[in-house]
């Protein structure tokens, strides 16, 4: 196993927190509503799931390590601009946790900010999704050794000991129905 494929396995649960989001925005479209206890619980995900637990792997091991070697430059290119979107899909969900908040307060034209922030997600992470599986991840590992990928694939799995996924594949699941 690569260490690769325990973060593409993870793309896995985060893509399938889409359909809800697109569910919620056509909801609220609908209904000029907003659930905001959905809200708190998508931000809840991208903030621990997809970002601490998923990205803290990804920037805090993977491009770490990377960023001790040689990249070509696009690789160099492509791994700055991976993070770039992770700063992104934080300072979004930000917003969203935000915006809710403030309509919770009372404040019913953040209505039109919380549609923004959840399209903003929904659009981003597939494509994000599809740039690290098909065009960076499996290609990064050819910078490594077998033993360096051995090595991090422990890592990983240290890593992962701080954080359970099954809250989250849970909070998928009853998202999806």
């Amino acid at each position: 196993m690569l260490p690769i494929d325990m973060l593409v396995e993870e793309h896995g649960l985060i893509e399938r927190i889409i359909k809800p989001l697109q569910i919620a925005k056509a909801t609220i479209s609908e209904t000029n509503t907003v659930d905001t206890n959905f809200i708190v619980v998508a931000a809840d995900f991208f903030r621990t799931y997809a970002d601490k637990y998923h990205h803290g792997k990804e920037e805090g091991i993977l491009f770490k390590e990377l960023s001790q070697k040689k990249l070509s430059e696009k690789d160099d290119k492509l791994m700055l601009e991976l993070m770039m979107e992770h700063a992104y899909a934080r300072k979004t969900v930000n917003a969203l946790e935000n915006a809710n908040i403030a309509y919770l307060a009372g404040n019913t034209e953040e209505v039109n900010n919380i549609l923004k922030h959840l399209e903003t997600l929904a659009d981003l992470y597939p494509k994000h999704i599809q740039k690290e599986d098909k065009q960076f991840f499996y290609q990064s590992m050819e910078y490594f050794t077998k033993k360096e990928q051995e090595e991090m694939l422990t890592k990983f799995l240290e890593f992962n000991c701080e954080f359970t996924k099954t809250k989250y594949r849970k909070i998928i699941e009853n998202l999806e129905h």
